[in-house]
């Protein structure tokens, strides 16, 4: 169990951390000159059974809360320090505020220098350490007085402490690694050295890690965990990792080590923000902050979400636009302090590190935040549109592995959502099988934008494929129709076809104009056009430029081959490259590119084009656009 202490400065922090493990945790000489705690000091003391009872002493200086927060953020018990000469102090205050926010549940009180104050001194600080905490989860905390100097108490607060360690539920976070560090130094023989908590997950000698937000890659050359060098570090353990790969001065304080596969950074993140009761102002939309997160301090703005103006003690939601790209996990904890770093905020948990910027404060992003906010959320989000949830994106914002659900291939898909869905795309398919009963079926977009859930195109490419394995649907050559829809032509159209179907397979890329063609064919051009323009109705064939009709699977090929140019040529391709890798003429090659410019595949600067958009997206079944 890790413990941390708290208060104001010259309560006597140190000195008890000193009586109660025999470790003076003031490293620096200029601690020891001064008398104060400047940084973090640790100190461990061995328990009955293997445990160890390990001490994080924060400083007590208003100037240093930074660093308090730094050491604070990744305990599991607080031992808030009272001096019984000058009772609560603003930095006791402050500290409470900080742990409360931090979601700190366990502790414990010691009220130091007893030595120097009567009984009835005594009790009224104990008073008012019980007021202070009787609005936090730490009200009612066990209240020991004792003094370093003669030794009175420490026994008592001793075996305090090691009953509650003895009695602590070691972290069992799930997921994958991620290690706060709140050091770094370099040792002769050995290289660099951080030290700070191993949040989540578990690490081991020669495991590959990431030291973010830098993206050096690394890999742990030794561990201790806890004051003893250990092959494998679990959650909730203060540890020293020896890196490989990265020096001293490439990582440092709120940096952090996690698992490669959790490389993702963000500028914006969605949090529920709760403001401090003690705040004498309301909390507006783009007031600037200082963001605490485990050991970091970073710059951001906070932009409200869910109402104008956050009072002093309501919980909002908000999202948090940072100045410099950073490593965040839902239900990570946060403090916010104001930019001159003279007084604590607000804080909250992350909600979503993957926060949008546009459309941040419809109802429906309101919603998935909300959803988000539950303690078991995914449930929640699942019944939300668009029903689909990316897995795999999930994973690295919950620092999972990966996400247990039910699936439908890269995408979670709760039941319900997938018959909805599936009810969905047939009435879509039975109403154009009914409107067009020759046609093959919708193209994948067409049948997309034709739902009334409005699905991302590769959520909607997941579905398509369930529902096909499903047999809801089938798929044939590139059209997605009912199982038991049975495209055909009849009458006139069908002994068309059979003409215009060879005529055009002669030069599929090269086909005659309709004037041309219906000479051939010896047709009248207005008989021949209304027909031709039934059969791309049908899925037949498609008109590229007025009277230019081309089979329905030669401009796909074609669109592959202006794929191919775009890859070897990423400046962009001429119109004359175009032509000669499809072989035909210079006019077909123009209409054509210039038909692919209209739909959005390809986009011109002057002579040249380059391939903007996938081409297996862009062709409907009843493509008639000019």
């Amino acid at each position: 169990m890790i413990v941390g202490t708290s208060g104001h400065i010259d309560h006597g922090k140190t000195s008890l951390v000193r009586a109660l493990t025999g470790v003076d945790t003031d490293r620096l000489a200029e601690e020891k000159r001064r008398g104060i705690t400047i940084d973090l000091g640790f100190a461990y003391v061995p328990l009955a059974g293997g445990a160890t009872l390990g001490f994080v002493d924060v400083p007590g200086h208003e100037r240093l809360v930074h660093t308090m927060i730094a050491g604070a953020a990744s305990i599991d018990f607080c031992l808030l320090v009272v001096a019984a000469d000058d009772g609560v102090m603003p930095q006791t205050r402050e500290h409470v505020q900080v742990l409360d926010l931090l979601g700190l549940r366990h502790g414990l009180v010691a009220i130091t220098k007893a030595d120097l104050v009567d009984a009835a001194r005594l009790a009224e600080v104990q008073r008012q350490v019980a007021a202070l905490l009787a609005p936090t989860p730490l009200a009612g905390a066990d209240c020991l007085a004792v003094s370093s100097t003669t030794g009175a108490g420490i026994p008592a607060l001793r075996q305090a402490l090691e009953a509650a360690a003895l009695a602590h539920q070691p972290s069992h976070a799930p997921g994958l690694p991620r290690f706060a560090v709140d050091r770094s130094f370099s040792l002769a023989g050995a290289g660099t050295i951080v030290t700070g908590s191993l949040l989540a997950g578990t690490l081991r000698v020669g495991d590959a890690v990431l030291v973010q937000p830098q993206g050096l890659a690394a890999r742990i050359r030794g561990l201790r965990a806890e004051n003893a060098v250990v092959e494998q570090a679990s959650p909730g353990q203060r540890c020293a990792l020896n890196l490989a790969g990265v020096g001293k001065e490439q990582v440092g304080r709120g940096d952090w080590v996690v698992a490669p596969a959790l490389a993702a950074l963000t500028t914006r993140l969605d949090v529920e923000l709760r403001l401090l009761p003690s705040e004498r102002a309301a909390l507006r939309s783009w007031a600037p902050v200082l963001l605490h997160h485990g050991a970091a301090q970073v710059n951001a703005r906070v932009v409200l979400l869910s109402a104008e103006a956050l009072t002093p003690g309501e919980t909002g939601l908000a999202q948090l636009v940072l100045q410099a790209p950073r490593p965040f996990w839902r239900g990570d904890r946060l403090v916010l302090r104001d930019v001159s770093a003279q007084r604590t905020l607000a804080g909250g948990r992350v909600l979503d590190p993957r926060a949008p910027e546009r459309r941040r404060r419809t109802p429906a992003r309101l919603a998935m935040l909300r959803a988000l906010a539950q303690p078991e959320p995914l449930p929640a989000m699942l019944a939300l549109p668009p029903f689909l949830l990316p897995a795999a994106s999930l994973a690295q914002d919950w620092g999972l592995a990966e996400v247990d659900g039910p699936r439908a291939g890269d995408f979670l898909l709760a039941p319900a959502a997938l018959a909805m869905l599936r009810a969905e795309v047939e009435a879509a398919l039975a109403a154009h099988h009914a409107r067009l009963p020759a046609a093959p079926g919708l193209a994948a977009e067409t049948l997309r934008l034709a739902l009334p859930t409005r699905l991302p195109r590769d959520a909607f490419a997941a579905l398509a494929e369930a529902l096909v394995q499903q047999g809801a649907m089938a798929k044939e050559a590139g059209w997605l129709r009912l199982p038991a829809h049975q495209p055909g032509l009849a009458g006139e159209d069908a002994k068309l076809w059979a003409l215009l179907q060879p005529a055009l397979a002669q030069q599929p890329f090269r086909p005659p104009v309709l004037n041309d063609l219906a000479r051939t064919l010896r047709l009248e051009p207005p008989l021949l056009r209304r027909a031709a323009k039934r059969l791309a109705a049908a899925g037949r064939l498609l008109e590229v430029a007025p009277d230019l009709f081309f089979l329905r699977d030669s401009v796909p090929a074609m669109a592959r081959h202006a794929h191919q140019l775009s890859a070897a040529h990423p400046a962009g391709f001429s119109a004359a490259q175009f032509r000669d890798a499809c072989g035909n003429g210079r006019t077909q090659a123009i209409l054509v590119l210039e038909y692919f410019d209209r739909r959005g595949l390809t986009l011109r600067r002057g002579d040249l084009r380059r391939m903007v958009k996938d081409p297996g997206t862009l062709f409907g079944a009843a493509d008639n656009s000019r």
